[in-house]
């Protein structure tokens, strides 16, 4: 089933997925609805934990199911799962390396009417920072459902980052995800935009407008956590410069995750994201990405100055 949502995505694959496998358990932080724990909640009412707003709390109760065989995953905001619990996620689970799935929905400024208490703009460096924790920002709501999967088939601790709101797909349904693997969605030559999460459909828009002064070639970085850093330097062979897009503080996201692998490379890189601000709440979210200047036409501009530098 294709949807247009990552969060119903999310949501519904963890019911289909715990129709053959009991081990999964789902808690929640009083964000059901949100977050669309609700939908196995529903399901499955033996296996769901509503924890109340007590995200630290909810880390340890999953770490503890964890390690009696489960396979949890705890569902909040992106500013709490990572903020409120960072103690118990790198005490317990990232030390442990016990078998927890963190979610953390509404993240970057997809909560748009909430302002910056509910933004996220930090959480991909903080995770990133942990070790023995694996990242991911699926691309779109078909990118979620694959991802998700691949976090049950996969032994470890994760945290996958989702948006709030609906927008178009740009990953076929049912496209199998690799974990660690920059996924190339349009060849090109003469600049390489490294792209994640929402940022993807907006660089694939962009470098099909260029098409006729610039070649772009377009990457979706899904996994920010283990990188790939040999195919990341196979990608931008050939090219004149990288252009990074996130939806994210540019300081230790997925661009400075890029920069890191590329910095023996010698290729120029310009970053499209959150320049180290926090966000601010606005009428929709088209407003405020529009403030923080995450747009197609950002990414377009970055490209055009590095092409033509």
């Amino acid at each position: 089933m294709s949807y247009t949502n990552q969060r119903i995505a999310y949501g519904s694959t963890l019911v289909e997925l715990g129709k053959n496998d009991d081990r999964i358990v789902v808690l929640d932080a009083d964000l059901g609805g949100s977050t669309m724990g609700k939908l196995f909640e529903a399901q499955y009412p033996e296996r769901y934990f509503e924890m109340g707003i007590a995200e630290a709390n909810m880390t340890s109760v999953a770490a503890g199911l964890a390690q009696s065989g489960k396979v949890p995953f705890t569902n909040s905001f992106a500013v709490f799962s990572g903020g409120r619990a960072f103690d118990q996620i790198r005490q317990t689970i990232a030390i442990g390396e016990l078998n927890v799935k963190i979610c953390g929905s509404s993240s970057g400024l997809s909560d748009f009417g909430d302002g910056a208490t509910h933004q996220c703009v930090e959480d991909m460096a903080i995770f990133r920072a942990v070790p023995n924790m694996t990242v991911l920002c699926p691309a779109d709501a078909n990118e979620t459902v694959e991802a998700v999967k691949a976090m049950v088939e996969t032994d470890g601790p994760f945290y996958i980052r989702l948006n709030r709101n609906d927008y178009p797909n740009v990953i076929e349904e049912g496209e199998k995800f690799e974990i660690g693997k920059p996924r190339l969605l349009k060849e090109g030559s003469d600049i390489v935009v490294f792209a994640t999460g929402y940022m993807v459909g907006l660089a694939m828009e962009a470098a099909k407008e260029l098409e006729r002064e610039i070649s772009v070639k377009v990457v979706n970085v899904s996994t920010i956590k283990p990188m790939n850093d040999q195919a990341v330097i196979d990608l931008v062979k050939g090219c004149k410069a990288v252009v990074t897009a996130e939806e994210h503080n540019v300081r230790g996201g997925m661009g400075s995750a890029v920069a890191e692998v590329l910095c023996k490379e010698c290729k120029p890189i310009e970053f499209v994201g959150i320049q180290d601000t926090f966000g601010c709440s606005a009428y929709n979210y088209k407003e405020v990405l529009e403030y923080h200047g995450l747009t197609k036409e950002a990414i377009k501009e970055a490209v055009q100055k590095m092409y033509h530098m």
